[in-house]
């Protein structure tokens, strides 16, 4: 009789569900736990091959005749920001990011509750708690970063902080290979900030002063308005059935 490791991964299929990314369609994931001494690894070698990370799953689209949901990744060294992107960066120069361990805070919570109410309130995340926001942040096995952004302040130069309200806030895995962003919010009311593209251009920079190729969008599924926002992020790969396919 064949044995098994107790920390062999073992994969499951979800039942079928409504997609929240095309009208009309039904999804399916494969997933599987990532917990015990080998979850960084296993994390690894998932998300370089189109997983994504949920607290202690690790999971990936299973539909049946269809493959919409593609997974992306910005080529950190290709990337320049064009016209429209230096001036979202411009728009957010008084911003200072930190980037520390996945701690959950009151008023983290906060600002992810005024989000959800604006962006997000028919989703699936428009009932958690506080106690289900401190796990979604905290209960990871794998190396977990919080990032955080606030305003400068006249000693941010030498404390390295920024002062004042939470801006917005990244939970983000560091892989062999790169940054992988899970969750990301923000405040609303800075709307004219474009407060998504700006923590995505400070991933990548992030990601290049540490030396990493590549930084992990997560899915992109062409013909969702939700979705569109990650294909001006270019060059990048986009996973498929024959591997890692650069698109400019």
């Amino acid at each position: 009789m064949t044995t098994h490791p107790r920390e062999t991964p073992q994969f499951y299929l979800t039942g079928p569900a409504t997609c929240p990314y095309l009208p009309g369609r039904q999804e399916r994931k494969v997933f599987t736990h990532l917990v015990g001494r080998r979850a960084a690894g296993l994390n690894d070698l998932l998300s370089q091959n189109g997983f994504r990370r949920s607290q202690t799953i690790a999971y990936r689209p299973a539909c049946e005749g269809c493959s919409a949901c593609v997974s992306v990744r910005v080529v950190v060294d290709d990337f320049s920001p064009g016209k429209s992107f230096r001036r979202v960066l411009r728009a957010n120069a008084d911003l200072v990011g930190a980037m520390g361990a996945p701690a959950a805070t009151a008023e983290q919570y906060c600002l992810f509750r005024d989000y959800l109410t604006a962006r997000h309130h028919d989703g699936g995340m428009a009932d958690m708690s506080v106690q289900d926001y401190v796990t979604m942040v905290e209960d990871s096995h794998v190396d977990t970063r919080l990032l955080t952004w606030r305003r400068r302040g006249p000693d941010t130069a030498i404390n390295g902080r920024g002062q004042g309200p939470l801006i917005a806030a990244a939970l983000t895995d560091v892989l062999s290979d790169g940054l992988s962003m899970v969750y990301s919010f923000y405040d609303p009311a800075e709307e004219r900030r474009s407060l998504g593209a700006f923590m995505i251009l400070d991933h990548i920079r992030r990601a290049r002063e540490m030396g990493l190729p590549y930084v992990y969008l997560g899915f992109w599924v062409e013909g969702s308005r939700k979705m569109a926002y990650k294909a001006r992020f270019t060059p990048q790969e986009r996973l498929t059935g024959a591997g890692w396919r650069r698109h400019e």
